[in-house]
């Protein structure tokens, strides 16, 4: 079973950063996309940043210039980088990942637990 495990989140002033990690583990052949979406309080789920198995990535207008998503491919992990933070980055972070078990089966998606980042003014 693939499990996909988040660290690093947690409370920070506003200018600050924090960096996100997302380990997936189980039996994995192959890692296609992975992203970062959030969830504030009230609102749907949004996204953040995508990262393509090759490195091509995608920011939400909000995070353009101040988030950087980047994975390592060996230790199957992708990171979200948040600098420069703001009030409203609060939320709860979620990992997703576009997952292929093996060869021959499809991709499917997984998402982890989720990671609390709030943002103080």
């Amino acid at each position: 079973q693939v499990q996909l495990v988040e660290s690093g989140g947690g409370l920070v002033q506003a200018g600050g950063s924090l960096r996100l990690s997302c380990a997936a583990t189980g039996t994995i052949f192959t890692i296609n996309r992975m992203g970062w979406y959030r969830q504030a309080p009230g609102k749907q789920r949004e996204l953040v940043a995508t990262i393509s198995s090759g490195g091509s990535t995608n920011y939400a207008d909000p995070v353009k210039g101040r988030f950087t998503i980047y994975r390592d491919n060996a230790k199957n992990t992708v990171y979200l980088q948040m600098n420069s933070l703001k009030p409203e980055d609060t939320a709860v972070y979620y990992c997703n990942a576009q997952v292929r078990s093996r060869l021959s089966a499809p991709a499917f998606d997984r998402w982890g637990q989720g990671t609390q980042v709030t943002v103080s003014s």
